[in-house]
């Protein structure tokens, strides 16, 4: 039997009815099709196409069960006003990240061109994180249904609580993962119907919170504190450490939704970047708003620099990306496995420097990174949220993903493979040691990222899959 330990959230729940169901096939674990929370004709077409390609049976299976996870079990379509909208769970925790709602759907745009209701979801996920942004943008999560009470877990936080929201905590990311997820569907599909006068309010939004956390007048209107026994879920002085306004721009929370040491996140700013970059692309061609473009630009320009002046370290193997800066000296060189991490630049297109990076990757994925761990169970990164000696089966699929190795990414993949025996689906951490003992056993994003990354091999290095 598995034993699956508690998370350091304590907003995880686990209804008992959110478990896929079993289809009755010992090789399936998928819920029964009339059970599935949508349908796609060309997500079964893909499915059966890459699995056939997989001589590994264990590992088939896997790809079949995992990728298909966020939509069989996850996603939640409507409609309002008339217009499609979706909302996307995480899994196990009732609620929607816009972090993780982009990322879970990201691998399905390439089939939307072929599969009109695909489309329309995806149409909704973009129209609903529109509504999101628009409630408040300092908000990492909402719930599925805005008019119910936040998480229980922050009910009693101290912040500006808005109705709708599951989860007040600031993070830079959950700014870039709509305009990336935009951008994508707009250049998957061409549709421009979802970027109408309310995403563009809900971008201008998102563009002046950036603006506001470079602190260049004081550090804004965010605040929060939480009553919990793990520091990482609180602010100090409900604002973070002091910050240096040298062009940056703040995160209170890293992707793992753990409090920063540092306030500027160094793979946030550029993932902020590129995100900038293709805000200011659609601004300039599907609202031929030149204001909007222009300040998309000068501002990714502005963090482009400051980066380079202030966000890089010098190490014995040279200079790498630091993970978090001050601006005042200060700085912390290590990696988290969430993304975006230093180690996921270049699957984020945010990789302004290839030799950079190669430092800074083999830098993060070795014992000079605090939060690498090596055991009888595998290798990976981990991070504090779940605590020492915890590996994250994402950092290896991440690892993977950027890597152009056949004998990383086929090591990657026999590791996850392994760590997945204990219930058939990628977990959110297990222990270095052994498997058994993991976090989340629903978990869609890393399901679903795990499926890209197989997709991804059966094309680039068949030869590792059979």
């Amino acid at each position: 039997m598995s034993r699956v330990i508690a998370g350091a959230s304590l907003l995880s729940v686990v209804p008992k009815s959110a478990f896929p169901q079993t289809t009755g096939s010992a090789s399936s674990k998928r819920p029964l099709p009339a059970d599935r929370k949508f349908r796609s004709r060309a997500l079964e077409a893909y499915i059966l196409d890459i699995a056939a390609r997989i001589q590994d049976p264990a590992l088939s299976a896997l790809f079949t069960d995992c990728f298909p996870n966020t939509l069989d079990t996850t996603v939640e379509p409507g409609r309002f006003e008339g217009k499609p909208d979706t909302a996307v769970i995480t899994g196990d925790i009732p609620a929607m990240w816009l972090r993780d709602s982009s990322a879970q759907v990201w691998p399905y745009l390439p089939l939307a061109s072929k599969d009109a209701a695909l489309r329309e979801l995806l149409e909704g996920v973009v129209r609903r994180q529109t509504r999101c942004l628009l409630i408040d943008t300092y908000a990492n999560c909402f719930m599925a249904d805005l008019n119910a009470p936040p998480l229980e877990g922050s009910r009693h936080d101290k912040t500006d609580m808005k109705q709708g929201v599951g989860e007040r905590k600031y993070e830079l990311d959950s700014l870039c993962y709509p305009i990336r997820l935009s951008h994508g569907y707009w250049r998957s599909t061409g549709d421009v119907r979802p970027f109408d006068a309310s995403w563009k309010r809900a971008m201008q939004n998102a563009l002046s919170t950036m603006q506001v956390q470079q602190r260049k007048h004081g550090p804004g209107p965010y605040t929060f504190q939480r009553d919990a026994p793990n520091p990482t879920d609180s602010l100090v002085n409900g604002i973070g450490n002091p910050a240096n306004p040298i062009g940056l721009i703040a995160s209170c929370f890293r992707p793992s939704d753990d409090a920063c040491i540092f306030p500027f996140l160094t793979p946030a700013n550029l993932f902020a970047i590129s995100c900038l970059r293709q805000l200011a692309t659609m601004a300039n061609s599907i609202l031929n708003d030149t204001v909007m473009a222009n300040q998309a630009s000068a501002l990714a320009d502005e963090v482009h620099a400051a980066l380079l002046q202030h966000a890089i370290a010098s190490t014995d193997s040279g200079t790498i990306w630091c993970y978090e800066v001050d601006g005042f000296g200060g700085s912390a060189l290590m990696d988290d496995a969430n993304v975006p991490s230093l180690l996921s630049l270049p699957y984020l297109d945010s990789s302004p420097d290839a030799a950079l990076y190669a430092r800074t990757r083999e830098f993060v994925w070795s014992d000079r990174n605090p939060w690498f761990f090596r055991g009888k169970a595998g290798e990976g990164i981990g991070g504090p949220h779940i605590g020492r000696y915890s590996i994250w089966p994402m950092s290896q699929i991440i690892y993977a993903l950027t890597s152009i190795s056949p004998r990383e990414i086929g090591r990657s993949i026999q590791m996850l493979k392994a760590a997945a025996a204990a219930t058939g689906f990628i977990h959110e951490s297990y222990n270095r040691d052994n498997s058994a003992i993991f976090t989340r056993s629903w978990f869609a994003w890393a399901n679903t990222l795990f499926g890209e990354l197989i997709g991804k091999t059966a094309q680039l290095h068949p030869e590792l899959l059979a």
